[in-house]
């Protein structure tokens, strides 16, 4: 009998290529069995926009300090509506102050990809702080320079106005020209890089047991059923984040089975068109992230 913990997975690359293109667009792809370390991809170490995945580093970095006793997760923020990233869900889009935990403030970033949320934590644990700590676990292909309001800022100064968060994205030939498009001057990660922090975060490596149980339950209230979630059955589990820009649709998740397999995978997707709402590339992530996934178990 073969030991699925050492044979070869088979190679996914072309049907990767082929769903990708089906989409209008190139992607990103990496999966790791977390347990094994068996792993498929598609230029998984191609620098890429991390658009929203970013906040994956930042959850894990806001729960260590609390870990280590630099803050709690029970203090209570207040966010005044001045000076809050724009974005289409969240506190970025309510209109009157609001005083929530730290812990809340976390969830809004990851359930509900909250802009205004996500800065506010970055404000307190430093971005800095962030990538000091992907730095010393050797994740340097993950890079976070910016918060929301960095990349917005930039794009503002780039097209001249601010940028557009209602799905109504400016055209084409100004698009092609912003910053934040480009993985050499933006927040970005390479897929494997992603699942590889995953991976520690799911094997407890990345921290303490409780600091990386509280990673994982808060990656796994994320509401969003569109893309990788779409893609596997309804007993499967999935805890992840996406990310979504002009041109840009990415996740990265965990995907648990009920026989106990557990997966790290990673989909990052630039499409040739520049809608937000991209229901082709929606699909694409999720039949890639299947694709992987079952190569991994076959």
């Amino acid at each position: 009998m073969t030991d699925l913990s050492t044979a070869a997975p088979p190679d996914v690359t072309g049907g990767l290529t082929e769903v990708f293109a089906r989409a209008g667009a190139v992607g990103f792809v990496h999966a790791v069995d977390v347990d094994t370390g068996r792993e498929v991809g598609l230029h998984p170490d191609e620098p890429v926009v991390a658009a929203s995945t970013f906040k994956v580093p930042v959850l894990l970095e806001l729960v260590l300090q609390a870990a280590e006793g630099r803050l709690s997760l029970t203090d209570r923020i207040r966010v005044p509506v001045e000076g809050r990233a724009p974005g289409p869900t969240g506190l970025s889009v309510l209109q009157d102050e609001v005083e929530l935990s730290l812990r809340d403030l976390a969830s809004s970033m990851i359930t509900v990809s909250d802009n205004c949320a996500t800065d506010v934590v970055c404000d307190l644990v430093g971005l800095g702080q962030v990538q000091a700590r992907l730095d010393d676990m050797g994740l340097s292909a993950i890079r976070v320079p910016f918060d929301c309001r960095g990349i917005f800022a930039m794009a503002q100064e780039d097209l001249g106005t601010p940028l557009d968060v209602s799905m109504t994205p400016p055209p084409q030939e100004v698009v092609e020209r912003l910053r934040m498009l480009n993985p050499a001057q933006t927040n970005a990660a390479t897929p494997r890089a992603m699942t590889d922090l995953l991976g520690r975060i799911w094997r407890d490596e990345a921290g303490p047991t409780e600091a990386c149980a509280e990673v994982r339950r808060i990656m796994a209230l994320q509401v969003w059923p569109h893309r990788l979630t779409a893609g596997f059955p309804a007993d499967v589990a999935l805890a992840g984040k996406t990310g979504t820009l002009p041109s840009i649709a990415n996740e990265t998740a965990v995907v648990t089975y009920p026989d106990g397999g557990r997966y790290a995978v990673a989909v990052f997707v630039r499409s040739f068109s520049y809608t937000l709402r991209e229901p082709l590339l929606d699909r694409a992530i999720a039949e890639a992230g299947r694709i992987a996934v079952d190569a991994l178990r076959a």
